[in-house]
């Protein structure tokens, strides 16, 4: 099966919460970021915050440069900020996804410096609804790579990025490496648990395509065999044309579209008003970029089970 695949090209909302193997606490708050008695980790959102956690157990302090609720790519690091991240001891990072990040990181002099884009492979994922979305696309290539950054959706690619993360924590921090190992070790078994889970769940659906407001579930169709049709590429709130709606709803039909998904933390206008003109439903499928009180879960683990679910619901999971 040829599965198209979409065109990767922003972010929408991102937030960060406390989690089980420690808290969450953001840069702009007090001294949390470093000086402490373990190993400072300043971690740029939740994903890699999760992480960074989940790795580190009780070695590690972790913060995070984004706050609940805000939209990365709008993050411009204050000098309190750049002062805390200078006194840490490692740097989690996604390179191209927030430039004043990038910018911060380039310029501090952290010794132990983590890129979870280098640790993986990154694709491009191009819109092909009616072979011609790209053309809605007003803020075509934003992401400076023209790379889909949404790895952390792939279990596969996460767990690739979560070993790399516990190899670099063992050499910044020896001391502590034998639990940094054991800790890696099981997160990539949870992970490699949740891709069988998606594997075997949406192995035999009624329909292959889904229907998204932001096109941010590339990776997820292409590890599944599915294909995932956006009704905006960056830009999760912009109004699609009267054109491109009737687009959207022959193309609903004629593959069994039953469901336009839309994001928790981003209106869900659009949806609504495609849903009703096509007589679809509407539904949540998180990118998981942080974890709020509307997120369908506490952590990364229970919001993919949450949107494995929806998947299953909106393709009819046989």
């Amino acid at each position: 099966m040829n599965v198209r695949r979409q065109r990767i090209s922003g972010i929408a909302v991102a937030a960060v919460t406390a989690l089980g193997l420690g808290t969450l606490s953001a840069c702009s708050g007090a001294s949390a970021a470093g000086n402490t008695e373990k190993f400072d980790v300043v971690a740029s959102f939740y994903p890699m915050a999760f992480l960074a956690l989940q790795i580190g157990g009780d070695h590690v302090n972790v913060t995070s440069l984004t706050e609940p609720g805000q939209e990365p790519h709008d993050l411009e690091i204050s000098a309190k900020q750049t002062a805390q991240l200078q006194e840490s001891d490692a740097v989690l990072y996604l390179k191209d996804l927030q430039p004043s990040v990038d910018d911060a990181v380039a310029q501090s002099e952290v010794k132990t410096k983590i890129d979870a884009a280098s640790l993986t492979t990154l694709e491009k994922h191009g819109n092909e609804v009616g072979g011609h979305a790209a053309e809605h696309d007003d803020h075509e290539d934003e992401e400076s790579s023209g790379l889909d950054p949404h790895i952390w959706l792939d279990p596969v690619r996460y767990a690739q990025v979560a070993e790399g993360v516990g190899k670099a924590f063992e050499k910044a921090d020896p001391d502590h490496a034998a639990d940094y190992r054991t800790n890696t070790a099981a997160l990539v078994k949870k992970l490699d648990a949740l891709d069988t889970e998606f594997e075997d769940g949406l192995a035999h659906t009624k329909s292959k395509v889904f229907l998204t407001t932001h096109a941010a579930f590339g990776y997820v169709a292409e590890r599944y065999g599915l294909t995932e049709e956006a009704i905006n590429g960056l830009d999760p709130e912009s109004e699609p044309s009267a054109a491109r709606v009737k687009e959207l709803e022959k193309m609903a039909k004629a593959d069994g579209v039953t469901t336009v998904f839309y994001e928790t933390l981003v209106s869900d206008k659009t949806a609504k008003t495609i849903a009703a003109d096509a007589g679809l439903k509407t539904d949540v499928l998180d990118p998981i970029e942080g974890i709020t009180d509307k997120s369908r879960g506490n952590n990364y683990f229970s919001v993919q089970r949450a949107n494995l679910k929806a998947l299953q619901t909106a393709l009819g999971a046989k």
